[in-house]
Formats: structure tokens, sequence, C-alpha cells
């Protein structure tokens, strides 16, 4: 080892001895990540083929509930549903963020998903903010490789799927 060499890693161990002597050690979590499935219905359809199945899935989760609730469907590559993800939101709203949307399909190894929100007011229009939403979904899916089949706005008696209105 040259003089140079000496120097200079005397010098690092020096600074490092400083530093550690002014912050105490960071205690690092070793975690492990899994779904835990709270229940399950069935799903006789066994697929889903179009909107309206979805539809048909998803309507029993969302047309009584008194805020919006946001739901996720996982699907495998034949589009059978693996798994329903519910978020709950406020009276008028859902906060919805891609990373909590794509966090589920990602550890249940899905290759799409379906999402779904209900409008408590009982008209499905969708409005700027559930257009602006299904854009980004869009684009995250493209670059975590789970496609976005489609958006549904849920109400009692009809629904609004944004991939039919042209959205996706």
């Amino acid at each position: 080892m040259s003089k140079h060499q000496t120097i200079n890693h005397q010098e690092l161990e020096l600074l490092e001895r400083e530093v550690s002597a002014k912050q105490p050690a960071k205690r690092v979590n070793i975690v492990s990540l899994k779904l835990v499935r709270e229940s399950s219905v069935l799903y006789k359809e066994r697929q889903i083929k179009s909107p309206e199945d979805a539809y048909k899935l998803l309507k029993p989760f969302l047309i009584e509930a008194d805020r919006e609730l946001f739901v996720v469907v996982c699907l495998d590559t034949k589009n059978q549903p693996t798994a329903i993800i519910c978020h709950v939101g406020s009276l008028n709203s859902s906060i919805v963020h891609p990373r909590e949307v794509f966090k589920p399909a990602i550890l249940s190894n899905s290759a799409s998903i379906i999402v779904a929100h209900n409008h408590p007011s009982s008209d499905p229009t969708p409005s700027r903010e559930d257009i602006e939403v299904t854009k980004r979904l869009v684009e995250a899916g493209r670059i975590v490789g789970i496609e976005l089949l489609d958006h549904l706005i849920v109400c009692e008696e009809r629904f609004v799927s944004l991939k039919e209105k042209g959205y996706i």
C-alpha cells in the first residue's frame, strides 16, 4: 500500500469514528410481505369477459356504502379474479394512488387489474378526477407490467365503464 493510500485509509477510519460517535446506529427491520385472506366469495362465472361481468361481481361490494369505496380486482392471465381489495374513502372522494392500487396486484402476481368505485350520489357520470386517476393508473400499469383493463363507476341501478367511454 502506498503512503497516499495509507493516509486516505486512516482519514476514512477517523471520519467513520466521528460519524458513529455523533449518531447512534440505525435499526433496520427485516420484513416479509404477504397478502392475508380475510374472507372469500364464490364467483360462478369464473372469468370476467366484459364490463357487465365486472359490474355483477363488484356491485354487492359497492352499492350500499355511504361513502366512496375504491376496489381493485386482481386478475390472472385468463381474466379470472384472484383477489379483491377495498379502500375506504370519504363521503364524496377516495384517495387513489398508483402505489396503493398496484401493491396487492404485485403481491398476488396479477397479469391485469380492474378497478371500480361507487358514487354514493347514484350518478355514475365520471368526474374529471375519475378520468385523471384512470390515466395515471394506465401509465403506472404500463411501467410495472400489469394492465388496467377497466375502471368502473358503480351505482345501484347502473354503471359506467371508462374503457367503453374511451378513456382506456
